[in-house]
């Protein structure tokens, strides 16, 4: 495999970003996209660092794009930058230009991710259902934009320890998705029912059983199950870490196998 770094100007987000790239070495193109998305406190380099992704796509004709979206939450800010235009816009747009993918293909191009990233995976897949066929989440945040984001709620939890914590994270989030995102744009479960029968991207979804987010994956699960949305969900002994994601990164591999036709 081939690894390079690449450093481009994002009109979305008036910045120079990156994005770490992982290309097939002795095989003809077009190659499918596979867009690899990091958590809320990582940057584009954390699945090369953390995980041997390089070593687990060698055999496969498939190229990993693993961008840099800060704290973006791959969503285009109320008040900030474009973080989901970023991608699905500026970023997706230069690699097919750069690189030999299928990019006219909607088959050709899948996104995973892990927390944050697996929120930004299946927001991504689900709202733009025609330029990805599948998508994995890992550990994901698929409560966020489900839930209002009300102040009362953190100033009565009596946790004075965290208080001034949970306040910025409030102002935070507010910023991004607004006071009131359910049922919008950002919303994972309004996005499943929105998006035509025929277009539904193919979803698979695992949580630890020890991890803080496995209630908001239980409950996205329970949903799909009674919308009939088909789909794939799993859990398994571990927690939010490192060596969790690097297990079960292998499997969403292999889903995608079949998907993106890379045997």
């Amino acid at each position: 495999m081939a690894f390079c770094e690449l450093k481009y100007f994002s009109p979305a987000l008036q910045k120079q970003t990156a994005a770490n790239i992982i290309l097939p070495e002795g095989k003809k193109g077009p190659f499918s996209v596979l867009y690899l998305l990091h958590g809320l406190s990582d940057d584009h380099t954390i699945w090369h660092r953390r995980t041997s992704i390089e070593r687990y796509v060698q055999d496969m004709p498939l190229i990993v794009v693993m961008p840099d979206n800060g704290r973006g939450w791959y969503t285009d800010a109320l008040e900030g930058p474009a973080s989901e235009t970023a991608i699905v816009s500026d970023l997706m747009n230069l690699v097919d230009s750069l690189f030999p993918t299928r990019a006219e293909k909607r088959g050709g191009r899948c996104v995973a991710g892990l927390s944050m990233g697996g929120y930004g995976a299946f927001k991504l897949a689900l709202k733009h259902p025609d330029k990805f066929c599948a998508a994995v989440s890992h550990s994901g945040a698929l409560g966020i934009g489900h839930f209002p984001l009300r102040p009362e709620e953190v100033e009565r939890s009596g946790d004075d320890v965290n208080l001034e914590e949970r306040r910025r994270w409030l102002r935070e989030m507010v910023r991004i998705f607004g006071e009131d995102p359910v049922g919008g744009p950002n919303d994972l479960y309004a996005l499943a029912k929105q998006v035509p029968q025929s277009l539904r991207p193919a979803l698979r979804f695992d949580c630890g059983t020890e991890d803080f987010l496995l209630d908001q994956n239980r409950s996205f699960h329970s949903y799909l199950d009674e919308m009939g949305y088909a789909h794939e969900y799993e859990e398994f002994p571990g927690g939010h870490e490192w060596s969790y994601w690097d297990r079960h990164v292998q499997e969403a591999l292999q889903f995608f196998r079949p998907l993106l036709r890379l045997d």
